[in-house]
């Protein structure tokens, strides 16, 4: 069994705060949950979808002795912040806490009273290159600088294997191709069919199905919402209000367009990609999608881990030039990133927004190994994902 990224962060972080965990369905939130609990001596472990664990979380009924508390799923009751805070509140002071759940811990506001200095967030994301590669123990650090120190100096087998089977671990880990149909058609309706219809209260099952299918042809590029709302035969307004509840249960992700000091930025469209790029048939769309979980697992990790403002955008203008990706690291452009299956894509709206938002670190990734040089009238690195990939969490 691989050793998570947050395995270590998040056992310092009990010491002193009840720490969430929320990630997407099946990323491994609840195994990494009881892989910390066994450094315990009295761990409970309880999911909220147990109808004789509900029992004993809604009366506060476990050994007076236990020293490490996970609570799974418990966003599922309407109340679950205050009934999360009256735990926490009077537990036993040698009593630790985590509570995992599959939507979004943050954001969730069914609740009514505030949790505010009680928690630290930790957001789980599948296994990235560079967490699949290192056998034994894993560790990422960012050190203490204006803006990220990111090593390209190592590269490492096993992409091929994470575009084919996704970073979700029971098929990745497998890799499988029966197991992989088999386990991405069980996801597919549970996250359907439970954690959506559960959570938001949603009943139009079929249209959201048909939905979730219609995406991955509309991944990757900025969506429209009146054209999608005209295939589904619903209102953009509607087609929002799904879209948020697919993110929120971590179907898709949004990346929203960068416009800061660019006046001819486009402005409204987001892109959407999927949290399980594997589905994808397209391999450049599968190539891009799979950048973008390594980018947003990056953003994530720095805030969640160390505070830092990391967001992830794209870059488009009137003029229809374009960047895949931009991070904006405490809310200045750091980093632009185009994607490429092979070498020879144009050069010009990286040297272009590059020079504008005065960014030096400029990269067209492509998934050829042994590339990595200068480009120099442009000043844009050419490097393989297999290296580049390397240099994240």
């Amino acid at each position: 069994m691989k050793t998570r990224y947050l395995q270590s962060i998040i056992e310092k972080d009990i010491e002193s705060k009840m720490v969430f965990l929320a990630g997407p369905r099946q990323v491994g939130k609840t195994t990494l949950a009881q892989t910390i609990a066994k450094k315990y001596s009295r761990p409970v472990y309880l999911n909220w979808d147990n109808s004789a664990h509900r029992q004993q979380i809604s009366n506060f009924r476990w050994s007076p002795d236990t020293d490490l508390l996970i609570l799974d799923e418990i966003h599922k009751e309407p109340d679950w912040k205050n009934l999360v805070k009256g735990i926490w509140d009077t537990r036993n002071k040698n009593m630790h806490m985590i509570v995992t759940g599959s939507s979004r811990l943050n954001i969730y506001t069914r609740g009514g009273d505030s949790l505010s200095g009680r928690y630290l967030l930790h957001r789980l994301h599948p296994f990235s290159l560079r967490e699949l590669s290192p056998a034994g123990n894993y560790s990422f650090q960012l050190k203490e600088k204006a803006t990220p120190s990111l090593c390209f100096d190592r590269e490492s087998e096993g992409l091929n294997q994470l575009s084919d089977f996704g970073g979700f671990p029971e098929p990745l880990l497998a890799s499988n191709k029966r197991q992989w149909r088999r386990w991405k058609q069980n996801r597919f309706e549970t996250v359907i069919r439970e954690d959506i219809r559960d959570t938001a209260g949603v009943n139009l099952i079929t249209k959201l199905e048909l939905m979730g299918h219609m995406l991955n042809n509309r991944v990757c590029s900025p969506l429209s919402m009146k054209s999608f709302a005209g295939d589904l035969g619903v209102s953009p307004k509607t087609v929002k209000s799904w879209l948020d509840i697919f993110s929120e249960n971590y179907f898709t992700f949004k990346v929203p367009p960068y416009h800061k000091s660019l006046q001819r930025a486009l402005r409204k469209e987001s892109k959407y990609y999927l949290w399980d790029w594997s589905v994808l048939d397209d391999p450049g769309s599968r190539f891009e999608n799979l950048i973008a979980s390594h980018l947003l697992k990056f953003c994530n990790f720095a805030s969640d881990t160390y505070g830092y403002s990391a967001r992830l955008f794209y870059v488009r203008d009137t003029d229809k030039r374009e960047v895949d990706f931009l991070i904006e690291w405490e809310n200045k452009p750091w980093l632009i990133v185009e994607c490429k299956l092979k070498q020879g894509g144009r050069l010009q709206p990286l040297k272009y927004f590059g020079e504008r938002l005065d960014i030096t670190e400029r990269f067209m990734v492509v998934m050829e190994n042994g590339v990595d040089y200068v480009e120099q009238n442009s000043n844009v690195r050419i490097i393989s994902a297999d290296r580049f990939l390397n240099a994240f969490v």
